[in-house]
């Protein structure tokens, strides 16, 4: 073991002791580094690869952490049999807090139940927020549950090589479908394009009445852009007046116009802007609205929503499971008196 040696790349996104405890971590489970052998001291590994010590030693320490390796005064650090059916822990990181992540969280939960620990953080669309969780809190997992939503003009490449820094064992990626990851990426997915442009047509009949669909999407809040090219496919193919605006943006309402709407504050001030008007909603102009929620129902607003509660359960079974699949989250539409 004294010759072991492992590639880090200085231009790579992953710290060196990210590179390290990676670099272990497939060795041992791949079966080159068997149960019981030794890893070199501090002071070879750093002769060797040219490495600090100080970054050897975290990665190290990351590796005990986890339970791939143990250390004894005699022996130095060496390679440990991995207990079985152990307690699982699991850091479960969102975009945000909001009503619709609780069912996710809840729902995750529940399916667990007692065969894993919870801890939840949240990076606000920021990969830099996200990096930083990561670097203090890799090798203290078995799972990283990921929300990927950013901010609209941050570096896609960034944010995928972000998540790169984890094992792909350990990685599930939630909501949002990331194929830059490869088919081998774990992911419970929302298609936010497919699934608004298929809503759409499947209430066709009722749709054609308008002549404009009006997209009320805030531009302060990061919502995926996929949404916006769904509705405007739909329109294009249908012949449909297509705008997009957020809430300040709309000073009355139009006649024989579709308002599709993201955020439940927009949706409660373009109702009351409704009220202002004589236009009757269901028949002079229309509302949907994303997401289900009670009051929705009570109101009588038309809904396209995806399945929360099967989205975090689902990404359960991902990790009870251990099974490398990618899942098109539940989507469907409930059709009420507001178009």
């Amino acid at each position: 073991m004294s010759k072991y040696r492992v590639k880090v790349a200085t231009d790579h996104l992953a710290t060196k002791r990210q590179q390290i405890f990676n670099a272990f971590v497939k060795d041992i489970e791949s079966g080159k580094l068997k149960v019981g052998e030794r890893l070199p001291s501090i002071n070879e590994f750093a002769e060797i690869n040219n490495v600090g010590r100080d970054t050897i030693e975290r990665a190290y320490k990351m590796l005990k952490e986890k339970g791939f390796v143990a250390s004894s005064p005699s022996r130095g650090y060496f390679v440990m049999k991995k207990k079985k059916n152990t307690h699982l822990r699991v850091l479960l990181i969102f975009n945000k807090l909001s009503s619709f992540k609780k069912i996710v969280y809840y729902s995750f939960l529940e399916e667990l139940g007692s065969k894993a620990t919870v801890d939840l953080q949240i990076h606000h669309y920021s990969p830099k927020i996200l990096k930083d969780i990561l670097d203090a809190n890799l090798g203290k997992y078995d799972y990283y549950v990921i929300m990927p939503h950013f901010f609209a003009d941050a570096d896609m490449d960034e944010c995928v090589n972000v998540c790169k820094t984890i094992p792909p064992h350990e990685l599930i990626i939630l909501d949002k479908h990331l194929p830059q990851l490869g088919a081998y990426c774990k992911s419970v997915y929302q298609d936010f394009k497919g699934d608004i442009y298929d809503a759409l047509r499947s209430l066709l009949d009722v749709v054609k009445k308008y002549e404009r669909i009006c997209l009320v999407f805030p531009k302060d809040i990061h919502h995926p852009k996929e949404i916006i090219e769904g509705v405007r496919l739909f329109c294009n193919e249908q012949k449909l007046l297509f705008s997009i605006t957020d809430i300040a943006g709309i000073k009355k309402i139009r006649r024989s116009t579709m308002y599709i709407v993201i955020e439940e504050d927009d949706l409660a001030k373009l109702i009351k802007l409704v009220r202002t008007t004589s236009l009757t909603m269901g028949k002079e102009m229309g509302v949907i609205s994303f997401n289900e929620t009670v009051l929705k129902e009570l109101l009588d607003i038309s809904v396209i929503t995806t399945d929360f509660d099967q989205m975090g359960r689902d990404a359960a079974h991902l990790v009870l499971q251990k099974e490398c699949a990618q899942l098109k989250n539940p989507f469907q539409v409930i059709q009420r008196g507001s178009i």
